[in-house]
């Protein structure tokens, strides 16, 4: 681990943040589009997709975080140079880190590693409201336990989400008994941005590193892109499965 940590200090937005403004007829267009190839140019000007990797680093989730920080590279690795990827990880109370958007999986790796977890409630709504303010961000994917924020604030995003065309992927750890209280919150979340609910397993490294690769492939090319790869990419028959129910 660096000495230094290398990541990104933001301050976290007001509970009563407006909602984002109604998308314009160009980010309607473009969010009717299918999910292309990396290289085709966005309206917005990004080269490539974009995926926010958003995470509750409260003090009870260090074994989670700690299995998830070692994968973290999957997301890269799956289309080298086709997916840039920024990390967001909330603690404290506070979204206290959002990187820059990198596709090279030593400096994602990295970033993740100088980040530990700290005692809070949980933050998810300022990773959902960044996404919407960043271009090019097709998925977000959170891994979490518990919801602490308002549902209402929280339906608004999600349906932002959904016209501007960024779905919500999370990976729902219930090891606690407390998180299964949360579950219909979390799937309704992202349903209302046409993403889904996976289950969350800090004892399965290997099925979540699957399951990061076929995000990021389903981040770069859509359903489409799963379907063709799903002989190759264990994850993306799970993925596919929830995405359709």
């Amino acid at each position: 681990m660096a000495d230094k940590q290398n990541f990104v200090l933001v301050p976290d937005p007001e509970p009563d943040e407006p909602a984002p403004r109604p998308p314009s007829l160009l980010e309607q267009i473009r969010a009717l589009m299918p999910f292309g190839g990396g290289a085709r140019q966005l309206a917005t000007g990004v080269t490539r997709p974009r995926l926010i990797f958003g995470f509750d680093a409260t003090a009870s989730r260090e074994p989670a975080w700690a299995a998830a920080r070692k994968v973290t590279d999957a997301l890269v690795k799956a289309l080298p140079g086709e997916l840039d990827v920024a990390l967001a990880v909330h603690g404290g109370s506070m979204l206290h880190t959002f990187t820059e958007f990198t596709s090279d999986p030593n400096t994602l790796r990295d970033r993740a590693a100088g980040i530990s977890c700290i005692a809070g409630f949980t933050r998810l709504l300022p990773i959902l409201s960044r996404a919407l303010s960043h271009p090019g961000v097709r998925v977000v994917v959170y891994i979490g336990d518990v919801f602490e924020e308002s549902p209402l604030r929280g339906r608004k995003l999600a349906d932002a989400m959904g016209q501007k065309g960024v779905k919500l992927i999370v990976l729902h750890d219930t090891a606690d008994w407390n998180a299964k209280r949360d579950a219909e919150v979390f799937l309704d979340l992202a349903r209302r941005t046409g993403g889904c609910v996976l289950p969350f397993d800090a004892n399965a490294p290997t099925r979540l590193r699957e399951l990061l690769a076929a995000v990021a492939v389903y981040a770069v090319g859509g359903t489409e892109m799963l379907e063709e790869k799903r002989e190759e990419l264990p994850g993306a028959v799970l993925l596919l499965e929830h995405l359709r129910r």
